[in-house]
């Protein structure tokens, strides 16, 4: 059979954001593969529960998302950028028994965050826009004209954070919008200069939303929770949350289930379950004797009597149920895999969710999670002809007898008689949690396919197994993770066929700070990719969008404790660097700026460390899960260049002496050209 290849990225189907119909017959989803080497293109596909194919329901133009019924189910609701030469998304409306779908708007900001009212008659939504987009009307119609804001020259800041994920803001801020689909209109609903997100729907006049207003809300997660009645067009403020979000679900009765974070040392705490009620005031948390973290936004079921979530739970991603009076302890309905988004109805349960064996499909189940069935089959033709190695899972002691949980992968044609190469591979967050499959199935199954046992861990500060491991790493990210880490290395080394003088690591983002401080503390792996990692914690406060991890997880500021930060960054460690490091970031990652990676490239050069700095342009910072597909290939085909040029059990050249030779990008070009392309790395 063939193994997995990291050029095989562009043959993979995704599958995600199902929406069971509201007759309890259909589901529909997205359905997303790449294009080309820069672009996806995603479809809604519907699919009946009965068990036969999935069905094309939009046509492939463009990317659509946020697939959403009607309430009475014959039509439903889409994103989509087809027919937008700015790519700008779109809402559509398409008839469910046929039809041509219409353009419901042309606005400035784009579209996202759908809502049907439940009469059917409206569709509430968030698009981003400046002042001047609202004083002009651009934001409720551009009257089938062009616009292109122009890019600020010079950009004049204000903002605490003034850029997010790949783009700057430049005065935009997300509103709440509804068109009316009897008269084609669109209104907004919310104004000033504070974002709003999350509008849903209680009864037929009543719609409920987030908005960011208490105090500079770029230094807080203080989250007001709004009632807007779109009889008399008036709000009103209910009560306040502290979330990173507005994740809610509301009730015609007037029962709100919302996420709650401590506004505290908010990154160490779990984010609970809460529920509050117009009716009586009252608010009860329906998640107090769960000790595991709010991860998949709630929803109320059709009765609008239990509250279904997800949460990381010991390795899976899972769903739960729980009455939303509290009344009993949460019940977990789904699980054993990595289940990324669902959609509950009367009598069905649709999931979707990736396995060991495949990248993602859509499940069903009843309610109460009995009578599992698997509605699609994305990849089948891709996995018939490929060998997917199965991970063993390993559980482990670190000191003080604290239980590791961790996974271990062998190549395909594995033989325990013979020895391999290992392959360390650390998650960021620090706060999350890695399963044998998620985001990362390509990257591990295509490791083991070039001929490495892979090894991956949930350390001390992970999610999913409670709060007091999650908080571990409280101001202490380097030794006590390593701690961690290494005791897993350790067991996996015993292995006979394990080579322990030939190991590597990598990882990205705290896997990156990771992987750095680890080169930093040992000499024992021979090579090591450090991929969009925090390098320096005082220069990462102060570049980031997310400056509050720094003061809730370390409890500190720069200015306070300069010397303690700096003591806990890998950078002040490099003169202890053996190991020949390959450092790979973004040139547009506004989460951990490349400025850190600039750092410790030059660091490292001027300390005679084998380094080379690769980047990536127009990349923000989920470069390894939604960038461009290229980019993705490169970025794998680099890892394992860089790995096997140190590596005793493959006769490649270091890829410091490579140049392009046995990179997909450029045997493309050589194809077209006739000559090996230019290389593009940073020296």
């Amino acid at each position: 059979m063939e193994t997995i290849r990291a050029t095989e990225y562009h043959d993979l189907v995704s599958v995600d954001d199902p929406r069971v119909s509201p007759d309890g017959e259909r589901v529909a989803f997205v359905r997303s593969v790449p294009k080309d080497d820069e672009e996806y293109e995603a479809t809604v596909y519907v699919v009946p529960l009965g068990g036969d194919e999935p069905t094309q329901f939009t046509i492939s133009e463009g990317v659509d998302s946020t697939p959403r019924w009607s309430p009475s189910g014959d039509r439903l609701a889409f994103v989509s950028t087809r027919g937008a030469d700015d790519d700008r998304p779109q809402l559509w409306v398409m008839p469910t028994e046929g039809g041509e779908a219409r353009q419901v708007t042309d606005v400035v900001g784009g579209v996202s965050q759908l809502a049907w009212s439940p009469d059917g008659t409206k569709i509430a939504f968030v698009q981003s826009s400046t002042e001047d987009d609202r004083e002009e009307g651009r934001d409720i119609s551009l009257d089938g004209g062009e616009y292109e804001p122009e890019t600020p020259d010079p950009r004049v800041i204000d903002r605490k954070i003034y850029r997010a994920a790949e783009n700057y803001f430049d005065g935009k801020r997300s509103h709440v919008y509804l068109a009316d689909l009897d008269d084609a209109s669109v209104a907004r609903v919310t104004d000033g200069d504070f974002d709003h997100v999350g509008p849903e729907w209680g009864d037929e006049t009543t719609l409920y939303f987030g908005a960011r207003r208490e105090g500079d809300p770029d230094d807080n997660i203080i989250v007001d929770i709004v009632a807007y009645d779109t009889d008399v067009e008036e709000e009103e403020t209910l009560f306040q949350t502290s979330a990173w979000g507005a994740s809610l679900t509301a009730t015609a009765d007037g029962r709100i289930a919302y996420a709650f974070s401590p506004e505290d040392n908010a990154t160490l705490r779990q984010t609970e379950l809460k529920v509050f009620d117009r009716n009586t005031g009252e608010t009860v948390t329906l998640t107090e004797s769960l000790d595991r973290t709010l991860a998949i936004e709630p929803q109320w079921n059709p009765d609008e009597e239990l509250v279904y979530f997800g949460t990381p739970d010991q390795g899976d991603q899972v769903i739960w149920r729980v009455p939303g009076d509290g009344s009993d302890d949460p019940q977990r309905v789904v699980g054993d895999g990595h289940i990324t988004d669902f959609s509950i109805g009367s009598d069905a349960l649709a999931y979707t969710k990736s396995e060991w064996d495949h990248p993602g499909d859509l499940f069903v189940s009843t309610p109460g999670g009995a009578e599992t069935h698997r509605l699609t089959r994305a990849n089948a033709d891709y996995l018939n002809d490929r060998a997917v190695s199965q991970p063993e899972e390993l559980s482990f002691e670190s000191e003080a007898g604290i239980e590791i949980q961790g996974w271990l992968l062998t190549p395909p044609d594995f033989d325990a008689d013979e020895q391999y190469p290992l392959v360390v591979e650390i998650h960021g967050g620090p706060h999350a949690m890695w399963s044998t499959s998620g985001t990362m199935w390509h990257e591990f199954q295509a490791l083991a396919a070039a001929g490495y046992v892979v090894f991956w861990s949930n350390p001390r500060g992970s999610t999913g197994y409670g709060e007091d491991h999650m908080a571990a790493i409280e101001r202490d990210w380097g030794d006590t993770t390593m701690t961690d880490v290494m005791a897993g290395v350790d067991l996996v080394a015993e292995r006979d066929y394990v080579d322990e003088h030939e190991m590597f690591v990598t990882g990205g983002s705290f896997g990156g700070y990771m992987t750095s401080w680890i080169v930093g503390h040992t000499d024992r792996f021979k090579g090591a990719v450090s991929q969009r990692g925090v390098y320096e914690l005082s220069s990462f406060y102060g570049s980031t969008d997310a400056f509050k991890l720094i003061e809730w997880d370390f409890g500190t500021t720069p200015w306070e404790e300069p010397e303690f930060l700096w003591e806990r960054s890998p950078a002040a460690y490099v003169e202890n660097v053996t190991t020949p490091t390959l450092l790979i970031h973004s040139d547009n990652d506004f989460r951990v700026p490349v400025n850190n990676a600039e750092m410790l490239y030059l660091l490292l050069k001027k300390n005679d460390v084998e380094t080379r700095l690769v980047r990536y342009p127009r990349e923000g910072h989920e470069l390894s899960r939604s960038g461009e597909p290229g980019h993705i290939v490169d970025r794998l085909e680099r890892i394992v260049r860089w790995f096997d040029g140190y590596s005793e059990y493959s006769d490649a050249p270091k890829a410091l002496e490579r140049g392009d030779d046995g990179l997909s990008a450029a045997e493309e070009d050589e194809d077209e050209n006739g000559e090996t392309g230019a290389d593009t790395e940073d020296e």
